[in-house]
């Protein structure tokens, strides 16, 4: 019997939300971020914005929560997560 799954189309948004929430809360900035992981300022920019996101990568996640000191999990966390359908 194949069995049906309800994945969630909206879990980048909340990674990518919960990276900029991280980030705001231990005060840094998109520019020093971006030069500890190795991508461009704009790249995660991108990362972080509501209506022009970008992939992130397992590699690119793994190093952000290592510089800002989060548990790779805590990103994939809803809590505190606004999501609009527009």
């Amino acid at each position: 019997m194949k069995k049906n799954y309800n994945f969630d189309p909206k879990f980048r948004t909340v990674i990518c939300q919960n990276v900029k929430r991280y980030r705001n809360e231990k005060n840094i900035k998109l520019m020093d971020l971006a030069e500890a992981v190795g991508v461009t300022p704009d790249h995660l920019k991108r990362i972080e914005a509501k209506n022009d996101r970008d992939n992130i990568s397992l590699t690119l996640l793994y190093k952000i929560s290592i510089v800002l000191d989060v548990r790779i999990d805590k990103f994939f966390e809803w809590k505190w997560i606004f999501i609009s359908d527009s």
